[in-house]
């Protein structure tokens, strides 16, 4: 059982969505380009953003709560480069000392986990940097998609059919081209940015380079439009790959699994 609800008005900008999901035992969770904020009956800890599968252990029945910042937020809030967290899962304790303990003291007594994070970003001033947010949308629009989906959504987090989509359809294509691995068509220069300096910004709030956050956001999109796909070869080309070998090789690389496997889930 997965489900989610919005955040608070004022965290919009920095949180995708609060969600909750009770375990059905070990599962294999994908990249989805985000990083979780997440508290169970003994722990709160930072998800940090994957960039290969990973099983979660948790005995079945185990319900979670967490908090799913917005792509590129999660740095200006926990106060620690995205990419520091790549690939890891943090105890919020071991990321911010004595006051984390305290936090997450309170978190595992109740408090709601955007109540504790609104704190947070009052505290900090904490906003998602505007040169990192033109990135992102520019990302996505580079992403062909020849036709959405009916499906419910997929969280890849919660590695339950019910929502993935959040990472992948949620910015609507602003433009699409044909080839979604060409140059990005979004110049630093009109941020007052180096080439260079975006790209390590771009890094240290989302978790990787922009090349990487593309084969995810990519990726994603294939889990989402997999539903309502007849064939792999038509998956492929629905969500932006140059041929099924291409998502074949892809798919291995993200989840450890083929095409045929992961789909079939």
């Amino acid at each position: 059982m997965y489900s989610e609800s919005p955040p608070p008005h004022s965290l919009r900008r920095l949180v995708r969505c609060r969600w909750e999901s009770a375990e059905p035992g070990p599962k294999r969770i994908v990249p989805d380009g985000c990083v979780d904020l997440v508290a169970d009956a003994g722990q709160v800890f930072v998800a940090g953003p994957d960039t290969t599968a990973w099983t979660s252990v948790f005995p079945p029945g185990t319900r979670l709560r967490g908090l799913r910042f917005q792509p590129g937020a999660a740095a200006a809030m926990l106060g620690v480069g995205a990419d520091e967290l790549r690939d890891s899962r943090v105890s919020l304790t071991d990321l911010w000392n004595h006051r984390g303990a305290t936090l997450a003291d309170e978190i595992l007594s109740g408090r709601d986990l955007a109540d504790a994070m609104a704190d947070v970003a009052a505290a900090r001033a904490a906003a998602a940097d505007p040169v990192v947010e033109r990135m992102l949308a520019q990302l996505a629009a580079e992403i062909p998609v020849r036709g959405e989906s009916r499906s419910p959504r997929q969280p890849a987090r919660s590695g339950t059919q019910a929502a993935a989509r959040s990472a992948a359809l949620d910015v609507r294509p602003a433009r699409r081209q044909a080839n979604a691995d060409g140059p990005s068509a979004w110049h630093p220069a009109k941020a007052d940015r180096s080439e260079r300096q975006a790209r390590r910004l771009f890094t240290l709030a989302v978790g990787y380079g922009p090349a990487t956050y593309r084969r995810v956001l990519r990726f994603q999109r294939a889990v989402a439009l997999a539903p309502a796909t007849a064939t792999l070869a038509d998956l492929a080309v629905a969500a932006g790959y140059a041929d099924q070998p291409h998502l074949t090789r892809e798919c291995r690389a993200l989840t450890g699994l083929t095409p045929g496997a992961y789909f079939a889930r």
